[in-house]
């Protein structure tokens, strides 16, 4: 994808989240609903499955087109969802995995806990164990919930709250909220050109941050994406793309930032 059409994307992504006509859940669960009856056509890109993609699609509906945080509603309804035999026929199972990704990540709250986040001793390249165009592009955080805070854990409101509150995180905060990935959609995202040349990372490379994240997240799969840019302020407009890897007690969270695109 070019730069001028990665720029287009985030700046639309930037109005979507913007605090104008917002929809709510009495727009956005109807909306889900309408997408998730196309998805079980036999017509759609799963033919009468739902699939992964489908339901990105159709969850997506609760951030998109709203404050970009899934509210109470939203997710009381959603929790309907989650275990019902009925609903869940004809899901398969990397579409229910978001699902229940998704429904975990985006738990409502109000209130971020507070997250401290911080950098790495270590350069990237080191973290990766291999040096190129990633980790030339790469900025890296880590940090965990304050201990005044035990039931605090690491979700959507949480985590933007920090990344946007961040020194360290340098320019551009995302652009756009966090949704769930798995092992193989984080590699394709680590294996896009990187850096202000767009530069291919090596295959080790890739395999080392991989690595370097689902260290943290381990079993759990507890990885988030989100997109990021800078059009004002920066010299020149910049944007990548943003990878949180969270542990199994949903208390630490390891941040990898990412330049893709530069003009």
């Amino acid at each position: 994808m070019s730069s001028s059409s990665l720029k287009s994307l985030l700046s639309g992504a930037i109005l979507l989240t913007a605090p104008v006509a917002l929809a709510n859940s009495t727009t956005t669960i109807p909306a889900f609903d309408a997408k998730i009856a196309a998805a079980r056509g036999a017509t759609s890109p799963g033919g009468t499955t739902v699939i992964r993609s489908e339901m990105s699609g159709a969850l997506h509906t609760f951030i998109d087109s709203d404050d970009g945080v899934v509210d109470a509603a939203e997710r009381a309804y959603l929790g309907t969802k989650v275990n019902d035999a009925t609903f869940l026929t004809g899901v398969d199972a990397s579409a229910k995995d978001f699902l229940n990704a998704f429904y975990e990540f985006n738990d409502a709250a109000t209130t971020p806990s507070t997250l401290f986040l911080s950098w790495l001793w270590a350069s990237p390249e080191d973290l990766y164990g291999a040096g190129g165009p990633l980790a030339d592009a790469s900025t890296i955080l880590e940090g965990d919930i304050s201990d005044d805070e035990p039931q605090g854990v690491v979700n959507q409101r949480t985590l933007l709250e920090a990344l946007k509150t961040t020194r360290e995180f340098g320019y551009g905060a995302p652009n756009s909220s966090f949704y769930p990935i798995n092992p193989s959609e984080l590699i394709a995202t680590l294996s896009q050109s990187a850096g202000f040349n767009y530069e291919t990372p090596s295959p080790e490379e890739v395999n080392g941050a991989a690595a370097f994240l689902t260290e943290i997240s381990g079993d759990s799969n507890r990885l988030y994406q989100a997109s990021w840019a800078c059009f004002r302020g920066c010299q020149g407009d910049v944007g990548g793309y943003v990878i949180a890897a969270v542990n199994s007690d949903r208390r630490f969270v390891r941040v990898v930032k990412v330049i893709t695109w530069v003009e």
